[in-house]
Order: C-alpha cells, then structure tokens, then sequence
C-alpha cells in the first residue's frame, strides 16, 4: 500500500466532517520580504515598524493578505490538492493582526456539498479557521472548491449548499486592540485621500498594470506551501481543458490590492471580505489592472478617527479599464462578465477619517 498522499477526491467529503490541518507555520521577517517583492504592496501599516508604533501597534502587522495565504496554505492538501478550480469566498473576517513570530494553524469543517451534474465532479464548501499560538482568532473564512472524483460511479451525496450573507455587517468590525489613526500622516502613507473623501458609487480606475511571470506565481504559491496540482504539475495540465499551469487565485487578489494603492492608499488594513469569485483564469504572461468601486461608506462604531468603505475590486487582464466602453468593466445588463475579468472581490476596508 502506497504511503503517498492522493489527496481528498469529492466523495471523501462528507457534511460536518471536521479536518485539523497539518503543517503549522511560524511567521518571519523573511516571509514580508518576499512578499513584497513578489506582489509591490506598498501600504504602510505593514511596511514600516515607525509608521505601525506611531498608529499604536508594537510593529508593523504582516500584510492583511499574507495571512490569509499562509493561513490558506494549510487547508490545501486536505481540500484541495485535487481542484478543478477553487470557486469563491465568503463571510471572510480578520482578527488579531499577525506579527513576526507568531505561529498559525488552521482546522476546517465541511458544511456544504454538491455534485456536478456530469457526475465527475462536485462542489465543497468549507469554513476554515486560523489561530495563532495563543488561541486567539487571527482569521475566519468560507470557501468553496470543485474537486474531480475519484470514481465517478460513486454515490451522489444529498445536496446541501449552505446559505452565507451577502456581507459581513459593518456593526461587528473593529481595528485591532491599539490601533489608532489620530496621528496619522497622510504624507508618509503617500495618499492624500481620507475616508470622508469618498462617496457612494465612486469608481477608481487604479491605472497601473503589472505582468504576472511564470517564477513569481510559482514562488508566491510555494511561499504559502499551497500543493494544488494545477499551479505546479505542466505534465498533468497538458491534459487538462487549459492546457498549461493556473496562477493561484489568491495570488491574483494580493496583485490587485497592491495596484489599488494608487487611489487608494490610505486603505490600511482589510477587516473583512464578504465575496470573492475567480471569474476567469490567470495565466503566467498575463498583465493586470485593477478597477475599483465604492458601495459603502460606513463609519467605524465607536471610533472618530476611522471609518469604513466597503469597496468592489476588479482585477482585468490585458485590458486596463480605459479601454472598456466608458471606462466601466462592470458586467453589462445581460449579467455577464467581460473574459478580460478575472477577479470580482468585495470587502471592507479601514481608512483614517
């Protein structure tokens, strides 16, 4: 008998089935490093030690999106190794920021399944959960994910697609303990832009691309020791309907937040994520563009020195926004979305008020 990993196929999966992810992983300056490197992000919170103490925290905070990728990281030999395609997020919420040194291990459990109606495969849904060495919740998140089966003859499970709201309530977020934007300086975070300039259908063409190469995807994937097959294996996608590698999804989130400085600068920490859809793939070559729009202005209970905008991100590629009719890469009324999209996030984020 093999002692070899296959990896969870559909039907290995069953509804309140609980999984304890192995492989715990301890943060380091190293990790920031490349990151930055990798994706350009240029936010400040997480870039400077000086600006972070100035903001109340001890240091500077991991890039909110580093978290959740290395917190991801250690959900995919369970979940996913044997992807087709990871679908969406939902209900996706931040807790204690992460510095180096901490420690984070993820479990999950199941909470929807549904077969495709091929047979051959069939969709998982999953609310995983990341602590840190403490116990204490660093971040929450609901994805689902269409996985092959192993034998397609096997039975077909009751159907059960788990309901999740269309947004994290504004009313339950909050900066970290400490956090404060009383001093902020708008010169040093290199946006002039606070939350009380924006308004409700404001839309932010963010202008500037950057074209994904085939060793940054498959550095940033290993970084957050994401095993998916279909961002590694080219013999095995020679097979497949693509042909060729897929850039991991999250990848293509974290390059199109750091594009988003440019209008949005000032957007120094993500407090939630309420959906996310990969709506397109990404391929090694592709050249990205972001675009985004403002849904809502909320201010941040309690607090007169932030407040909240809830924002819709598009990540394009080949096409910057510009060259869509009136500047606007939103679906059309048929509902259908342009194949140049490849991203469709919407999420809250904090902003000095």
């Amino acid at each position: 008998m093999s002692k070899a990993w296959a990896g969870n196929f559909f039907e290995d999966f069953h509804l309140g089935q609980r999984l304890r992810h192995a492989t715990p992983r301890t943060a380091t300056e190293g990790e920031r490093a490349l990151y930055l490197a990798l994706t350009g992000s240029r936010f400040a919170l997480a870039s400077s030690d000086e600006f972070a103490r100035a903001s109340g925290l001890p240091r500077a905070p991991l890039d909110d999106l580093l978290v959740f990728h290395l917190a991801f990281g250690r959900t995919v030999p369970d979940l996913s190794l044997n992807a087709v395609a990871n679908l969406g997020y939902a209900e996706l919420v931040f807790g204690q920021p992460v510095y180096p040194g901490d420690t984070l291990a993820t479990e999950s459990e199941v909470i929807g399944l549904k077969q495709a109606s091929a047979g051959d495969s069939g969709i998982v849904w999953v609310r995983s959960r990341a602590t840190n060495q403490r116990g204490e919740a660093v971040l929450s998140w609901v994805r689902w994910v269409l996985l092959r089966k192993r034998d397609k003859a096997a039975l077909a499970p009751d159907t059960v697609v788990p309901a999740l709201t269309a947004r994290v309530a504004p009313q339950s977020l909050s900066l970290p303990a400490g956090l404060s934007f009383d001093r902020y300086d708008l010169a040093l975070a290199g946006s002039p832009h606070r939350w009380g300039d924006y308004a409700v259908g404001e839309t932010i063409d963010h202008r500037d691309g950057m074209t994904l190469e085939e060793a940054e995807h498959q550095l940033a994937t290993r970084l957050y020791q994401n095993t998916a097959r279909v961002h590694f294996d080219q013999v095995l996608q020679q097979e497949s309907r693509f042909g060729r590698r897929l850039v991991y999804g999250g990848h293509v989130i974290s390059l199109a937040r750091a594009l988003s400085f440019n209008g949005l600068g000032n957007a120094q920490r993500i407090l939630a994520i309420n959906a996310g859809t990969h709506a397109n793939p990404c391929f090694a070559g592709d050249t990205l563009y972001a675009w985004s729009e403002v849904l809502e202005t909320v201010p941040l209970a309690g607090r007169s020195d932030a407040g909240l905008l809830r924002l819709r991100t598009l990540a394009l590629k080949d096409r910057p926004a510009s060259s869509f009719p009136g500047g606007d890469p939103r679906p059309g009324p048929d509902g259908k979305r342009d194949p140049a999209v490849l991203l469709d996030l919407d999420y809250w984020v904090a902003l000095p008020a």
